[in-house]
């Protein structure tokens, strides 16, 4: 038996209903929307349009023409970030963020962005009056993780949106490891940009994502280039979505996209976070009883999401995934995630832990399999 448990990297597998839809799009539709006034590229058109409601529906969007497509949640926080900020704003962050939040805001210091990163607990947690005074009058920003892709901590979005908004700050919401498995409401939590990746727990294949921008937000594209609309200006036009989708859209990953957003409505979001949840506290209640495992993130189930992650005493990471793999067929991911300075909050860092992601085709019988061959490891 192969057993996938890296859901947090990439989900596998896919519904059928994704697999259909890439292959559909690629076969029956073969065209790209505005790039023609046939019936293929109408059709491609009205795909990528309701790719868009889908996904607003999922997230209680109120308008989806601002729900900009990109081809990961990297490109999503570079075009938030680069996008907003100039030479004098101040943004505030968090220990927890992975590189693609981190490394375009170190990039961003360079050219005179202030930046503030708030340290979490030894359980990836950030505490929301922390970000409280770290704010200033020039804070332009606060920038974060819904959910540690290290450690599952799920963070208290709704508080900080609070902080954020009473402070005038636009606040970014990095969802790679929450969209898909925890309910998200952009208006209700004051979540004024909003990256996802499509490949994750929305269920659609790689190269694919989206950034959300409230009304709130003035952004400047990433990219110039064709876009189908405006062609006789020279400049990039600025109206959403189109003047920040220059170029060639992915069809067949939004069209995957799509199917994986309508699925995931169909089984429900509670659904699936709740799932992924009993299976996380599983394993960590079986792993807990070892006396070599050191488990990271909450204790409290409740504040954590579909992602587990462990220290074997005397073993490095790499070393046990590698017999994970090679001798029982599963895969899981060990090091340090992208994202160091979570490591350093965990006081795992620099070895990284072991991290198990269950997803919603993961079963208990594959969670106990895993555990088992955990327990053979720390016996050799």
């Amino acid at each position: 038996m192969s057993i996938y448990l890296d859901n947090a990297a990439t989900s596998h597998p896919k519904p059928e209903s994704v697999y259909q839809a890439v292959m559909h799009a690629m076969r029956e539709i073969g065209s790209s929307p505005g790039r023609g006034g046939h019936r293929r590229s109408l059709e491609a058109g009205r795909l990528l349009l309701q790719a868009r409601e889908a996904i607003a529906t999922l997230f209680a969007i109120p308008d989806s023409s601002r729900i900009i497509m990109t081809h990961s949640t990297t490109e999503a926080l570079n075009l938030a970030l680069r996008g907003v900020l100039v030479p004098g704003d101040h943004v505030v962050t968090t220990s927890m963020e992975h590189n693609s939040l981190m490394r375009p805001l170190t990039a961003l210091r360079a050219s005179g962005v202030e930046v503030t990163v708030v340290r979490a607990d030894g359980t990836g947690m950030v505490d929301p009056d922390d970000v409280r005074r770290a704010l200033r009058p020039t804070t332009r920003m606060v920038a974060m993780a819904h959910i540690s892709n290290v450690c599952g901590t799920i963070q208290p979005i709704d508080r900080i949106g609070a902080i954020a908004r009473e402070a005038g700050a636009l606040f970014l919401v990095d969802a790679a490891q929450s969209a898909g498995s925890e309910p998200i409401d952009v208006i209700r939590t004051g979540i004024d940009l909003l990256a996802a990746p499509g490949h994750k727990g929305l269920y659609g294949p790689q190269g694919t994502g989206f950034l959300y921008a409230s009304p709130a937000v003035h952004l400047k594209p990433l990219l110039q280039g064709g876009t189908g609309t405006s062609s006789t200006a020279e400049e990039q036009p600025l109206t959403l979505p189109d003047g920040f989708e220059a170029g060639t859209h992915n069809m067949p990953g939004i069209a995957g996209l799509k199917a994986g957003v309508e699925f995931v409505l169909e089984q429900g979001v509670s659904a699936i976070g709740d799932k992924e949840r009993h299976l996380v506290g599983s394993a960590a209640r079986r792993l807990a009883e070892l006396p070599q495992v050191t488990l990271y993130g909450p204790s409290d189930p409740a504040l954590r999401g579909g992602v587990l992650s462990f220290t074997v005493a005397g073993t490095d990471p790499a070393a046990l995934a590698f017999m994970l793999d090679h001798n029982h067929d599963i895969a899981v991911r060990a090091g340090l995630h992208c994202a160091p300075q979570a490591h350093r909050s965990l006081g795992s860092f620099p070895g990284g832990t072991l991290r198990m992601s269950p997803g919603w085709f993961s079963t208990g019988e594959e969670i106990a399999i895993f555990c088992d061959a955990v327990v053979e490891c720390c016996q050799l």
